[in-house]
């Protein structure tokens, strides 16, 4: 198998497809999602039709959860900030709908895969031990094991932080696979090709341009 591991799109509909124009051409049999699939981004509803159309397996970011959960009629703000955000989140909710909306909350937050190999691959929006927390690139190996708690797998794929790094520790192999929509600068989308056959899996890191200079 060949998955497309990608993770915070957040709603960014022409970022999504630039990665899935170069995931196709290195080829991929599955579309993987670290959650954070539609929010705040300007189109919300292109996202998640694209994730639909392409039978990806997602799990639950943050900010779907907070989306299920949070009804911004209810919300009030004391900054011009905060007004913005709300009205963000009144305009996706009213182009995603319920059912969407519903949807959403009913992602799990983590998904275990078994390989081929027997190895396991975790895809989870943060860490393993806590799925809103994320696992970074200046964190200690002690820090990293205590995100990863007591059976996190054989390989972690991972979004949250934004940040596109893989290493190892306690002989987990993690995988942060960036974000496809809001990764730091903004000029450049990221994701990951893992392939998975009898004898282990292989990491293939990768980005696109999101200008055409």
């Amino acid at each position: 198998m060949r998955f497309l591991c990608i993770s915070d799109i957040q709603g960014h509909a022409d970022a999504l497809d630039r990665v899935l124009a170069e995931g196709r051409a290195r080829g991929f049999d599955q579309i993987l999602v670290c959650g954070d699939l539609v929010f705040p981004g300007p189109e919300p509803l292109r996202v998640w039709k694209t994730l639909v159309d392409n039978n990806a397996l997602c799990v639950q970011g943050v900010s779907d959860r907070a989306l299920a959960r949070i009804d911004p009629k209810k919300l009030s703000a004391a900054t011009e900030a905060e007004k913005a955000r709300i009205d963000r989140l009144k305009k996706t909710h009213a182009e995603l709908g319920e059912l969407i909306i519903a949807r959403l909350g009913k992602l799990p937050p983590i998904a275990h895969l078994p390989l081929e190999s027997g190895h396991t691959l975790t895809l989870v929006h943060g860490s393993p031990s806590d799925p809103t927390e994320p696992i970074t690139r200046d964190m200690s190996e002690e820090e990293i094991l205590a995100r990863l708690g007591g059976e996190p797998g054989d390989v972690v794929v991972c979004g949250a932080s934004h940040e596109q790094f893989e290493g190892v520790v306690a002989n987990v192999h993690i995988v942060s696979v960036g974000s496809v929509g809001e990764a730091p600068g903004g000029t450049h989308a990221y994701g990951a090709i893992i392939s998975t056959g009898q004898t282990g899996f292989q990491v293939s890191l990768f980005s696109v341009p999101l200008t055409n200079e």
